[in-house]
């Protein structure tokens, strides 16, 4: 298992946060999001999933990643 932090743009909300939690462990991925900090803590295992769905996941959603 991978365990990355990923910096957001665009939550503005607890709302935003939940959207993004549930749609990425809909993808078998473990997250957890804080709107406050406009992060998201991903644990995923590499053999199944991406990194870059992860971040494609995010960007469908409307929100940016920052590297």
């Amino acid at each position: 298992m991978t365990t990355k932090t990923l910096k957001l743009h665009g939550m503005h909300c607890v709302s935003c946060s939940m959207l993004i939690e549930g749609e990425l462990e809909d993808m078998g991925v473990q997250a957890k999001a804080n709107y406050a900090k406009q992060l998201v803590d991903i644990t995923y295992d590499p053999k199944k999933i991406k990194e870059e769905a992860i971040i494609g996941a995010i960007q469908k959603l409307g929100y940016q990643v920052k590297e």
